[in-house]
């Protein structure tokens, strides 16, 4: 709108053809009725908009060709057999064991922190809106894996408050585990919106429910080694400048830890925050460099070799998913209870960021070289520049604190890891003769 009415105030006026145009009053004037008219013109069709919006209904246009908006579209949830399963699957089953709300549960790592507490007795439910990001049949099998250990994945948004308030008015939850969010480093150029709908919005959507529980829960969420950005100090450190993201990902998962920062300060949430170092493994994320070049070799198609200037390696700090997996139930098991009520805080709450890494970065071509061995296929490798869409050249993790004060002790190195999911990749989709995009 602002690049039509820009468009029409280029457009030379014609009062020249007037011979009232020598009259500076009357010209004025005639500029003024003029512009009047466009501004009112142009507020009625700002109006018109904004009823649009809000009158139309989200039932019978739930907007499914718009990217950013797509996992806004109507779920169904709610009635007395609904609620049956969701204290069902909360409830705890040992001894001192927790009641954990899983956002995100059908993804990668949500999948299996869920499958890790269900096996040790804690009460989980999950809560996921299983979009199209990547192949949502993935996703589904997922589900229905942990279906089979008893978790029940609520089909939603974190964006709808009315669902998670409905949530904790049914199970009183002692933890949530927030993995929910958009992923992907170079997605964020095709689709920006979603980053700040999913990263943003639907964290402070979460938080001010939890903030309004009684009593309020302890919260772990998923952040990022991607704050730290274009930040050339290694390994990264907890105490590092994150304050030069290299793509908006890394943006609203900086601003993720700056507005978690301010639910403690103001409400007394404790809030723990996870840099996850480029996570690996079955189950995993097909938009993952590991995983496309998996199927891509297999296919005999070539594959992306970024190097950076100068032929710099690229490298990333590969950390298998049960390693992973360890750090979040550390994380759960070590934070202290919130220390607000009702949305008003008591006291100090605890206030967290850790680093969850491997600590030994790999470059991508080992990388490669490993798929190789592992599939018994030479890979059709091409090399070209890194490019500017987001991507940094390394990752590697300081985990030091982690280890001191979370026990954290990654023992997966990448052969080992990647030989798990070539195996995992090979049965799922060769043996269940699913394709594999």
């Amino acid at each position: 709108m602002s690049k039509q009415m820009s468009h029409l105030d280029d457009i030379p006026s014609t009062p020249g053809k007037f011979k009232m145009e020598k009259s500076p009053f009357v010209h004025n004037r005639l500029r003024w009725h003029s512009s009047l008219a466009k501004l009112t013109f142009w507020s009625f069709i700002f109006l018109g908009l904004i009823l649009i919006f809000f009158f139309r209904s989200p039932s019978s246009n739930p907007l499914p060709q718009d990217p950013s908006r797509r996992s806004l579209r109507t779920y169904n949830w709610g009635g007395p057999a609904w609620e049956k399963r969701v204290r069902s699957s909360a409830r705890v089953r040992s001894h001192n064991g927790i009641s954990v709300l899983v956002t995100g549960a059908a993804g990668f790592v949500g999948t299996h922190v869920s499958a890790a507490l269900k096996r040790r007795g804690d009460g989980v439910l999950g809560l996921d809106n299983f979009n199209d990001y990547y192949d949502p049949s993935l996703k589904r099998a997922r589900q229905a894996l942990l279906e089979r250990s008893g978790v029940f994945i609520v089909e939603g948004d974190i964006n709808d408050s009315a669902l998670l308030r409905k949530l904790f008015e049914v199970v009183a939850f002692t933890h949530v585990m927030h993995l929910a969010a958009q992923a992907g480093v170079r997605y964020a150029m095709e689709n920006p919106g979603s980053y700040v709908h999913s990263n943003i919005a639907g964290l402070v959507s979460l938080l001010e429910v939890c903030k309004s529980a009684n009593p309020q829960p302890a919260i772990v969420w998923a952040s990022s080694s991607s704050v730290y950005g274009l930040n050339t100090k290694v390994p990264f450190s907890e105490k590092d400048r994150t304050d030069q993201p290299a793509s908006l990902y890394a943006a609203t998962k900086k601003a993720g830890e700056e507005i978690a920062h301010t639910y403690n300060h103001i409400y007394g949430l404790s809030l723990t925050g996870l840099r996850f170092f480029t996570v690996y493994g079955p189950w995993g994320r097909p938009d993952m460099a590991y995983f496309f070049f998996t199927r891509d070799i297999l296919k005999g198609k070539s594959i992306p070799i970024f190097e950076a200037a100068n032929h710099g390696t690229v490298a990333r700090d590969f950390t298998y998913i049960d390693d992973i997996v360890k750090g979040c139930l550390a994380a759960l098991d070590t934070a202290e209870k919130s220390t607000g009520s009702g949305g008003k805080k008591k006291g100090p709450a605890q206030l967290r960021v850790y680093n969850l890494g491997n600590t030994s970065p790999v470059p991508v071509s080992d990388l490669v070289s490993i798929l190789e061995r592992l599939l018994k296929v030479y890979a059709k490798r091409d090399i070209m520049k890194l490019p500017r869409n987001g991507d940094v050249q390394f990752t590697h993790a300081n985990i030091s604190l982690a280890q001191r004060e979370l026990g954290y002790k990654p023992s997966t190195d990448l052969q080992t890891g990647l030989k798990k999911f070539v195996r995992w990749y090979l049965s799922y989709y060769n043996g269940g003769k699913k394709a594999a995009g």
